[in-house]
């Protein structure tokens, strides 16, 4: 039996795993009892890890799709080469724009592929490119970049020391953090309450983590920006704000003061279905405990007021003297720092070029995902007629998922790198299937800029990969290069050519070593000392522990002053037509649509491993009693339900655990179409929570897709057979008026 300890790649968590070998193949996984992050901690879908390495329906070679609609195997050589000719082909006749990009989330767990990501999309040329940030954190990156000068600056709770926190939008029991890479979530959260402190959770649904708080706060979907603005608002009028510090760490917070002060308490409290008291009470709390931090996350960023709930989040923070300060919201200052490649130029930014369509801007280099469709059905300069999506399924993830489907049907040619035939690939020209990720060497890139402690890991690959496959990097290599680009599309394109002429294989794991060589605990390529290395920390195979997280921000600030911009454009017309908002009327009539994160359940290919789907089915929509008994529903049967956009029958489970008004339903479900290519997943299909969303209501600083508070209505019967049809031939509206 061989053991080797490796970090897992599928949540923000990154837990120490050990797998067991025998004979080359898995025969155990189980938590590392000695890895320095998680000490023993990990989630049931860390260990169901190997079960993507056997999967039978996981791709072993490229497809391509036959004119009858299958698809067969095909050479690596071909299908490089019929990708990169058809992607040209849609350039020359379409232009840069005509080619678009979409990559899902786990390419930020592929420190590999994320280094190859620019390089690629620079090589096609196109402004076009979505990602599945922008359905969940594009708010956190904007309001980073405007407060800080760095989207990935990002304040996490020091979950170590503090006295009181104070968790928005968050289930993090459930994810173990997002944007706060702490596994063992539960244990972290009893330490604070044996040490006297209180969690307190605000969430319309009572959940995991809202269990084990000492105070849940049910709060109306998209009301996060009303309560925390109201309690910035109390911690001004009872004057606990230290003006003098905060003037000395931000610029213009006096503006920002000026315009809080003037919103009206019991609107806020309205808007948020939150007491007036109750917010003056928090409020109070927050600032008289002895530390405390205020941490919110998806919940509040794919809201309607997303960006502002996220600003209004870190206001709170300085404004109760907590921002960079032991026991608040603090910084991490990881051994390999992202932060450092975004400080290129033309890496980082907001709003530096907007969408055809709507005008929606981009963040971090992506557009509103929000606008895919549109962008693809609407004729014009710049329609996109080309797609390349990577280790994405946007089609359950976007908005209006159904009609993106019928748009991506509609494509002159598209090529997906994934591991599966799923929801969005199943219209691939050429699927291009990477080797498992266990295959491959680890060293993680982003979520170091906010663990709960800094620490570096570098992981083994637990098996070779299978003769002919590539890694994810080497088939996006491959296809910037044949595009007529780089490697990665920055300046270090130049010497990795070099290298690679004078015969050095260079890679991925060279680049991050260099980076790691030269950051603040690097060897700094010297033959004797302490620093790191790859090499060294090859030889720690439980990752090395450089300490807790440290008080102070000036010196990551990127603002030329080294202040706290609090007054940025963008954010500032926000809040101004934020406080006009409040005298609008609200709509009564109908109930508010949230998601849902399950333990289980991650993203949407997880549901082809058998362990994560076996047992009690999960897609299931929760509604409160009362709303159940004024509908006339009863547990367990099938209702239609409606918005804007779709009609369609989901099961609904009866749960008090849901604010009056308030239903829920996990995302990434809704496999019926590839049940012939996903066995596990087809068992049990589910449906999709974006079918019901609406592409045509985004959030007014970022144009984020709106998922949490979408209006909806339950029907025993379909409302059609009565004319109630959706408008889902609705055209969206440009960004202004939905603001």
């Amino acid at each position: 039996m061989t053991i080797i300890h490796r970090t897992c790649t599928i949540c923000e968590a990154n837990c120490g795993l050990s797998y067991e070998l025998q004979g080359g193949r898995v025969a155990h996984v189980r938590p590392d009892d000695e890895d320095v992050l998680s000490h023993g901690y990990a989630c049931p879908k860390g260990i169901a890890n190997a079960e993507l390495h056997t999967d039978p329906d996981r791709l072993r070679a490229p497809m391509r799709r036959t004119p009858s609609g299958q698809f067969e195997p095909i050479g690596w050589d071909e299908a490089i080469a019929s990708a990169v000719e058809g992607l040209k082909r849609v350039r020359t006749s379409a232009g840069a724009n005509g080619v678009a990009t979409y990559f899902g989330n786990p390419i930020v767990h592929n420190p590999a592929a994320l280094l190859v990501r620019t390089g690629l999309i620079r090589a096609i040329g196109t402004r076009n490119s979505f990602s599945a940030g922008s359905q969940d954190t594009s708010p956190r990156f904007a309001t980073s970049y405007h407060l800080y000068g760095s989207s990935f600056t990002i304040p996490i709770p020091d979950l170590e020391r503090t006295d009181y926190l104070l968790c928005l939008g968050a289930n993090p029991r459930v994810s173990n953090g997002s944007f706060l890479t702490a596994p063992g979530m539960r244990d972290w959260l009893r330490g604070l309450q044996r040490r006297g402190g209180k969690l307190v959770v605000v969430d319309p649904r009572r959940s995991e983590t809202a269990v084990q708080a000492d105070e849940h706060v049910a709060i109306l979907p998209g009301g996060d920006a009303a309560l925390l603005l109201g309690m910035v608002r109390e911690l001004l009028t009872a004057d606990l704000v230290d003006l003098l510090a905060v003037r000395e760490l931000a610029r213009g917070f006096d503006d920002a003061a000026q315009q809080v002060r003037a919103l009206d308490p019991e609107r806020l409290a309205s808007a948020c279905g939150v007491a007036h008291e109750t917010i003056a009470r928090l409020a109070h709390e927050f600032a008289s405990a002895k530390t405390s931090v205020a941490y919110s996350r998806i919940g509040i960023c794919n809201n309607r007021h997303g960006t502002l709930a996220t600003w209004a989040t870190d206001l709170l923070n300085l404004a109760a003297g907590r921002l960079a300060q032991v026991g608040g919201a603090m910084f991490a200052r990881p051994a390999l720092d992202l932060r450092r490649l975004l400080a290129m130029p033309g890496m980082d930014g907001h709003g530096r070029f907007h969408s055809r369509v709507r005008q929606l801007p981009e963040t971090l280099g992506d557009l509103p995902a929000a606008c895919m469709a549109e962008e693809i059905e609407t004729p014009g300069h710049g329609q996109i007629r080309g797609l390349l999506t990577y280790a994405g399924n946007p089609v359950l993830s976007v908005p209006n998922g159904r009609r993106l489907g019928r748009a991506l049907a509609d494509l002159d040619f598209m090529v997906s790198i994934d591991l599966y035939i799923n929801e969005t690939t199943r219209h691939a020209d050429i699927i291009l299937p990477p080797a498992s990720p266990l295959t491959e060497e680890h060293m993680d890139l982003v979520f170091p800029t906010v663990m709960i402690r800094n620490v570096a890991r570098v992981s083994p690959g637990i098996a070779p990969k299978g003769e002919g496959e590539r890694h994810d990097w080497e088939i996006l290599r491959a296809l910037a290069e044949g595009m007529g680009g780089g490697m990665t599309g920055t300046p270090l394109d130049g010497p990795l050519r070099w290298l690679r002429w004078l015969g050095a294989e260079v890679g991925p794991m060279g680049i991050l070593d260099g980076l790691l060589r030269t950051g603040p605990h690097g060897d700094r390529f010297l033959p004797v000392g302490r620093g790191l290395s790859v090499a060294k920390l090859r030889k720690m195979p439980h990752g090395v522990d450089l300490g807790g997280l440290e008080s102070g921000v000036k010196d990551l600030i990127r603002h030329r002053d080294r202040s706290v911009h609090v007054d940025a454009e963008p954010i500032m017309t926000a809040l101004r037509e934020f406080g006009s908002s409040l005298s609008e009327p609200v709509p009564g009539d109908h109930l508010l649509l949230v998601g849902r994160r399950e333990i289980l359940s991650n993203n949407s290919w997880l549901h082809n491993l058998p362990s994560l789907v076996n047992g009690k089915a999960r897609c299931r929509l929760r509604v409160h009693p009362s709303d159940a008994q004024a509908a006339g529903l009863v547990d367990g049967e099938a209702v239609w339900m409606q918005s804007r956009v779709h009609v369609g029958q989901v099961p609904i489970e009866v749960s008090d655990e849901m604010r009056p008004g308030v239903v829920s339903l996990p995302h990434g479900w809704g496999h019926q179409e590839v049940a012939c290519f996903q066995r596990a997943a087809g068992e049990v299909p589910g449906v999709s929570i974006n079918d019901w969303t609406d592409d045509g209501r985004v959030e007014a600083v970022v144009g984020q897709s709106i998922l949490n508070g979408v209006p909806v209505r339950l029907h025993r019967t379909d409302p059609r057979a009565r004319g109630c049809a959706p408008a889902s031939t609705a055209q969206p509206q440009p960004m202004e008026e939905h603001r």
